[in-house]
């Protein structure tokens, strides 16, 4: 069975999706969703996500939204093939738990907001706002100077593997490094400049960023 995964292959949360399910080695299908048009919105996609965000999953006939759930749902699905996205220890889990928490409640807002504002808003044709950008990004140097030190402990953020904790921040982490222009915020960082360096050349990021293209 393809998994269908509703969502445009260049949008940051489905990213996060489709990278998990090629480091797994799951077939899908992208079924496009187009946001400028605001499709998302629309009420036939709301009936497969009533808040009008991607991605949406279908799998045969289980349907999911919300892009660190699905990931959790496949990485445990598919635990005997591909990579031990999960931890192997109950406390490797538990940090694997903890990390992803972080990167949704830590580090992705500001990141996202960044890309909002020095990507978004000039294609849209609108200027972003100077202290705004100011203000997101010595917020997120703080943030990044905590993932430097625990970068300095571990290769990884769960420990000495790659997990979903890590793998989650990949598609913001490249839109801060190539669109918005910041790559300096993971270059001046030793350990965190390493870990992006690992993370980022894993055969299936690199794959699902040929597809992107």
């Amino acid at each position: 069975m393809v998994v269908k995964v509703y969502g445009s292959v260049k949008a940051a949360c489905p990213q996060r999706v489709l990278a998990c399910l090629l480091e797994k080695g799951v077939d899908f299908e992208i079924v496009q969703v187009d946001l400028d048009e605001g499709e998302h919105k629309r009420p036939e996609f709301l009936l497969r996500q009533p808040f009008g965000q991607v991605p949406v999953i279908e799998d045969g006939d289980f349907k999911l939204f919300e892009s660190r759930a699905i990931i959790r749902y496949y990485a445990a699905k598919y635990a005997n093939q591909g990579p031990n996205l999960l931890g192997n220890t109950l406390e490797e889990k538990a940090l694997v738990d903890q990390w992803l928490e972080v990167e949704a409640h830590n580090f992705n807002d500001l990141a996202f907001n960044l890309v909002l504002q020095l990507v978004i808003l000039p294609r849209m044709g609108q200027r972003s706002d100077t202290a705004l950008v100011h203000n997101l990004k010595q917020k997120l140097s703080a943030v990044l100077n905590i993932y430097e030190q625990r970068l300095s402990k571990s290769n990884y953020l769960a420990g000495d593997s790659f997990t979903l904790a890590d793998l989650s921040h990949l598609p913001a982490l490249r839109y801060l490094m190539n669109e918005a222009g910041m790559a300096h915020l993971v270059t001046q960082r030793k350990h965190v400049n390493a870990w992006w360096d690992k993370i980022s050349s894993r055969p299936a990021w690199k794959k699902l960023a040929s597809l992107a293209h």
